[in-house]
């Protein structure tokens, strides 16, 4: 395995898993800068102001309540902060934008009407759109004076987007184009005045036109009655010989596939960001009635029980936060790179996303089900309370579901993140196999039971060497033995996406913890803690992982030889997890809420 050390700035998409990175070059969230730490505080302060008092009239679907708190975002900017300036927009960074996201994730439902409208509502006609169509439609989408929706998903055509039957016919008179179909689950459904909807011209050429409310032909359902985030306008929409003037063709003629799909790889990540700032407030929540809440004379926060619960709770937000955020910095820094070879804005974010889509799937799986995990754990912490609508808490566990099927259901980001993986190795944009069969090969060597390196985290660090390496001996040999058939063996496919997923949060972890180590900052010893932490429990689930992918499809000496290297390669030191997260849940408890 190729032992090059690479800085951040020049680590390519999923580059990460054949190389190891320099701590110091990786972007932490204590790196924000004063704009960026006044912008989280303004989105907190939004939430705190303006939605948090009027929950229960938001989840009424009270009309008009939604888009006159979009309107007060888009006074305050927050919906134009990745719009160029020229377009009306703050023209600010993508790490900036990301902020925003992770600021009002913790807004239940109308976290998910602004994200809609930021990202999938605006984006495409941003990144795709004519200059007429930029000029008409982004800058109201900006300001808030227009609302945005995104239709693709039909009744038929969930994951499989390009089954869609919705279909476009151009007029007699070359005109318009009838659309003609359904769409349902469109989030702002109800109230927005710009909708990107995709169709099939002539029932084969997919493609996405810009339909407005108001256009003869097109009409809305009922507003759907559902689990969660019941205050998201979430409607079907129906077209019937609806005309769609040809200059709302957006982007290509049978090239729809290229926006949804690139539109996609951005939301996964804007997601992550939203779910990580829900398991942020959740965890404050959870928190605070920790420490009111008294059973046998004192409050559970001090039992053993709770603290371990809070702790990992904690453990796992910051690890996500550390790979949200070195993420973004990848994205931000290739953009950049784009820009400077002569790529519009457009093409530059497009191109930067596509590049790191593997990590945007990884991402999106991860912040999910880590909002899934907290909100959970809340609820069993509240106990009976937790089932009550008394508590916000069930609320959030509600509004929390939704996020794993969305934007690509987990199941098909993990089997993205390997297909992505593999057929940039067939391209040769990533050089998985050769660093495969070099870990096949030191199979065969004596184990190296360490250099003696004494530094700090050099055991982590090699901990996470080997891990990656678990995961190129299980996926070369997968691809090796099964060849065309394992894209048919999604179980294996996701034991290796699970493999790649724990090592990309761990990596994160401990490269923050380094860094923040080296910067002297006050932080840096609990930081410690989370890392290990992560990395002891990840060693097992990669392990578990990495043997269950091993078991389905080796046999013999092959595959007694990989389980006894998958083994040696998540063989984790001893750690007292225990104490540490003890140790963790007491910076919890202080605080009274998640504190960093």
């Amino acid at each position: 395995m190729a032992t090059e050390v690479l800085t951040q700035q020049t680590l390519k998409g999923a580059e990460w898993v054949v190389r190891e990175v320099e701590a110091g070059s990786v972007f932490i969230p204590e790196e924000f800068n004063e704009e960026q730490r006044m912008v989280m505080d303004m989105c907190h302060e939004f939430l705190n102001t303006e939605v948090y008092p009027i929950l229960d009239r938001i989840d009424a679907l009270e009309p008009g309540l939604m888009p006159s708190l979009m309107d007060k975002a888009g006074e305050q900017g927050l919906l134009g902060t990745s719009i160029p300036e020229e377009l009306g927009g703050l023209g600010k960074d993508f790490i900036t934008s990301t902020i925003v996201n992770e600021g009002l994730g913790g807004g239940h439902s109308f976290s998910v009407a602004i994200a809609a409208h930021t990202g999938i509502g605006t984006l495409p006609i941003l990144y795709f759109g004519t200059p007429e169509q930029k000029a008409k439609y982004v800058t109201k989408l900006g300001s808030g004076e227009w609302k945005g929706a995104y239709g693709l998903t039909e009744p038929n055509s969930g994951s499989d987007a390009l089954s869609a039957k919705t279909t476009a016919k151009l007029s007699a008179d070359g005109t318009h184009y009838l659309l003609n179909g359904q769409k349902c689950w469109i989030t702002n459904g109800g109230f927005a005045d710009v909708y990107t909807v995709f169709a099939k011209v002539d029932g084969d050429k997919f493609t996405a036109f810009i339909v407005e409310r108001g256009f003869e032909g097109f009409t809305q359902g009922q507003e759907e009655h559902k689990m969660g985030i019941k205050g998201s306008s979430t409607v079907q929409l129906y077209f019937q010989d609806c005309k769609v003037p040809v200059e709302n063709v957006l982007g290509e003629i049978g090239k729809g596939h290229v926006i949804a799909f690139n539109i996609l790889n951005i939301g996964r990540l804007k997601l992550c960001a939203a779910t990580l700032g829900g398991a942020k407030m959740a965890l404050s929540t959870t928190v605070q009635y920790a420490n009111t809440r008294e059973q046998f004379n004192q409050p559970i926060a001090r039992f053993g029980a709770m603290q371990h619960k809070l702790a990992e709770c904690a453990i796992r937000t910051w690890i996500c936060e550390s790979a949200l955020y070195r993420s973004s910095k990848l994205i931000d820094d290739w953009e950049q790179k784009l820009l400077s070879e002569g790529k519009t804005y457009a093409e530059a974010l497009l191109g930067a996303a596509e590049e790191y889509a593997i990590e945007c799937a990884i991402l999106k799986v991860y912040g999910s089900e880590l909002l899934d995990f907290v909100v959970d754990e809340g609820v069993q912490i509240h106990g009976g309370n937790g089932y009550s609508d008394e508590y916000s808490i069930s609320r959030a566990y509600r509004d929390s579901r939704i996020n794993r099927i969305y934007e690509g259901t987990n199941e098909i980001n993990r089997l993205l993140t390997v297909d992505m993986v593999l057929k940039r190795a067939m391209k040769g944009r990533l050089d998985i196999m050769g660093p495969a069969l070099a870990v096949q090969k030191e199979l065969m060597s004596i184990p190296d039971f360490g250099s003696g390196d004494e530094a700090p985290f050099a055991v982590e660090l090699k901990l996470i060497r080997d891990m990656k390496k678990s995961i190129l001996l299980v996926a070369g040999a997968a691809a090796q033995k099964l060849m065309m058939q394992l894209e048919h063996e999604q179980e294996i496919l996701m034991n290796v996406a699970d493999m790649a997923i724990e090592v990309f949060h761990a990596e994160s972890g401990i490269l923050r913890a380094i860094k923040s180590a080296e910067r002297g900052d006050a932080q840096a010893a609990i930081y410690a803690d989370m890392a290990k932490t992560y990395l002891y429990d990840a060693a097992d689930r990669v392990h578990k992982c990495g043997k269950d992918a091993i078991n389905a499809f080796a046999s013999g000496d092959e595959q007694r030889m990989m389980l006894l290297g998958v083994k040696r390669f998540t063989k984790a030191a001893p750690f007292n997890a225990k104490d540490a997260r003890r140790r963790i849940a007491q910076k919890l408890i202080d605080a009274g809420k998640y504190p960093w």
